[in-house]
């Protein structure tokens, strides 16, 4: 009896090691056959890569595209999970594709504004690179007359464009004119013929000298001046205090007939300072009113299209036609009492 017991037990413990075994043996074979090893996608071509990733019964999934300047268009630079790692089959493979190096176009940037040029760089991926600048009679000063890469030209983004911005045109130089002596409305007459600008008029009192005229002027007489320099006035005033006992009068400015609108200025000089009362663009046949201060301390002037057309003094009953603009205008100058 105790015989049989021995053997039944043998048996028993045989069938047990032979259903482990045979368990084992199982499991691993299903396993070799769900499990695959991730292969090195990385600087393969994508076509190439998704044919082994199908052949091992894998996914792949494209997660994005980006430029890289190291590894060719269309080709994987980095891939999830990496080589080497063991995944089951239908698993998916993501990986990220190269759209190789970065490049642009290089945009046409001649004959446009040097601000306008700098926001269209930055907008196609480009960098400012050296502004140069010099003279050039055929453009506006700030305008683009060349650039270091030609337009079209493919480049990568983030590239530094070299430019060469105009300076507008040569300055003419000459000798600056003798104003002293001169009244200041003509004295402001021989700035604007000398193609010069009014800077700042101030005032002092010299008993020696003739009242409301021009006595000292910077650049001095004689010195080299470029054309739209700023020139300084100094003036003899009267001992007559400032006063405006008579009130304003009203000055009338009237537009000719025509097609075209006027760039019309009405600009004020007095105590040392020059400012615009009226800067508009007038419709033809338009009328402009402004009041005029009386007193012996005020220079008034009338532009049309940039051109000096009269000058007044707040003091004179009538103004002053320029000499230097023969066209006929209607002025109106009507008094009144404040």
């Amino acid at each position: 009896m105790k015989r049989f017991f021995k053997i039944g037990a043998f048996f028993s413990l045989f069938g047990i090691i032979v259903a482990v075994a045979a368990y084992a043996t199982l499991k691993l074979i299903v396993k070799s056959e769900d499990v695959v090893i991730v292969p090195d996608l990385v600087g393969k071509d994508v076509v190439y890569s998704l044919e082994l990733l199908t052949d091992l019964g894998l996914n792949t999934k494209v997660s994005a595209y980006e430029y890289n300047a190291d590894i060719p268009k269309n080709h994987v630079t980095y891939q999830e999970p990496g080589p080497g790692a063991e995944i089951k089959k239908d698993r998916d493979v993501r990986i990220v594709v190269s759209n190789g190096p970065q490049t642009v176009v290089v945009p046409n940037l001649i004959g446009i504004d040097v601000h306008k040029a700098n926001i269209i760089m930055e907008g196609n991926g480009l960098t400012k690179g050296t502004i140069s600048e010099t003279y050039n009679n055929r453009s506006t000063a700030g305008e683009i007359i060349a650039q270091a890469l030609a337009p079209g030209t493919l480049v990568r983004r983030g590239k530094a464009i070299d430019l060469l911005a105009s300076l507008g045109k040569r300055p003419i130089r000459f000798e600056m004119p003798y104003l002293k002596g001169y009244s200041v409305q003509d004295a402001i007459l021989l700035l604007e013929h000398s193609q010069l600008s009014l800077g700042q008029v101030s005032y002092v009192e010299e008993d020696n000298l003739p009242k409301d005229i021009i006595i000292r002027h910077t650049p001095l007489s004689g010195f080299p001046v470029a054309s739209g320099s700023l020139v300084n006035l100094t003036v003899n005033r009267s001992h007559k205090p400032i006063t405006y006992d008579k009130g304003f009068r009203l000055f009338s400015y009237h537009i000719e007939p025509g097609f075209l609108r006027k760039h019309i200025k009405f600009r004020m000089q007095a105590f040392g300072f020059v400012y615009d009362l009226v800067d508009v663009f007038a419709k033809p046949g338009q009328r402009l009113q402004v009041l005029l201060p009386y007193g012996n301390q005020a220079g008034f002037f009338v532009y049309e299209d940039d051109n000096l057309v009269l000058t007044h003094s707040s003091s004179n009953a009538r103004p002053t036609f320029s000499p230097y603009f023969d066209k006929k205008l209607s002025i109106d100058s009507k008094e009144g009492e404040t």
